[in-house]
């Protein structure tokens, strides 16, 4: 079924207009002032997208091809495999922290284990969709340490109260409090959240904010499958935008979140919800898998 917003996949003659006055004023500048290989780049990605035409819907997860390359940027970072079809682009991490929310909160007896200070979309988010926050306190005196003792106390206080937490909210690097896990602080988070079956939201945007030496980003997908846990072993969503970064395209809305270790009716709900919406914005699903792929050194001149 084609939907009848898509008339630029077919270079309708209704559409010819708007097709060629749009462009005019983005090919002016590239003309004038962009590299070879941002040329060169351009080009792959119009080839990746079906018709060549970014004024089109997409798959309801991202361009494919666009989602390849996504895929191929989280290898490439963790050195373990990445599958496409985990992938999900959205329009900036915001919608898909909703998405999730949507997903995870059934009644205010469902709890999301969320730092405090935090980044206020949590919050906010689960007060949207009828959830419980439930905090755990991140220690100034440890640069803003997360302590698995902390998340242990209150997982065992809310359930006292009755309330069922589903999942548990790590920013890493910090917002706003800008640090950085170390590794071994993440296997053990990792393995909290195996024990005690929640769903681990590890919110990565700020993965290239880091700018003292000896600290060092790790993704929570490469800290688990580096302790030998595959898919099977334990549910995992992560955030990355565009955004954050070096990059700091905040107006763009581009986004997307890897999902691993749900099964395949848990993955069909996540689809429909992703589906709703019909699809993210293809401007942003192109700068997220810039960003994932950023440019090699002298590959062409400039």
């Amino acid at each position: 079924m084609v939907s009848f917003a898509n008339c630029r996949i077919f270079t309708l003659a209704d559409c010819k207009f708007s097709l060629t006055i749009v462009p005019l004023p983005h090919v002016i500048w590239l003309v004038a002032f962009c590299s070879a290989d941002s040329i060169e780049r351009a080009w792959q990605i119009l080839d990746q997208i079906p018709g060549r035409a970014t004024g089109a819907y997409s798959h309801s997860q991202g361009i494919k091809g666009l989602r390849d390359t996504i895929a191929a940027g989280i290898e490439a970072r963790d050195g373990f495999p990445a599958d496409p079809n985990d992938i999900f682009l959205t329009d900036g991490a915001s919608p898909a922290v909703h998405m999730m929310m949507q997903l995870l909160i059934r009644s205010e007896k469902d709890g999301i284990l969320c730092p405090i200070p935090q980044y206020p979309l949590y919050s906010a988010s689960i007060a949207l969709h009828g959830g419980t926050l439930v905090p755990y306190y991140l220690d100034e005196a440890t640069g803003w340490g997360l302590e698995v003792s902390e998340l242990k106390k209150q997982l065992e206080t809310s359930r006292s109260k009755g309330i069922t937490v589903r999942a548990l909210v790590v920013i890493n690097p910090g917002n706003p409090t800008g640090q950085v896990l170390a590794e071994e602080n993440q296997k053990a988070i990792v393995e909290f959240c195996k024990q005690e079956g929640l769903v681990l939201l590890a919110d990565e945007v700020y993965q290239e904010n880091v700018y003292v030496p000896e600290k060092k980003f790790h993704s929570f997908k490469k800290v688990s499958r580096s302790m030998g846990y595959g898919e099977k072993d334990i549910a995992l969503v992560s955030f990355q935008s565009v955004s954050k970064g070096y990059y700091g395209e905040c107006g763009k809305r581009g986004g997307y979140m890897e999902v691993t270790g749900f099964g395949a009716d848990v993955r069909e709900q996540i689809y429909k919800v992703a589906s709703v919406n019909l699809c993210s914005n293809i401007s942003g699903q192109i700068l997220a898998s810039l960003v994932m792929s950023p440019p090699k050194v002298n590959l062409l001149p400039f």
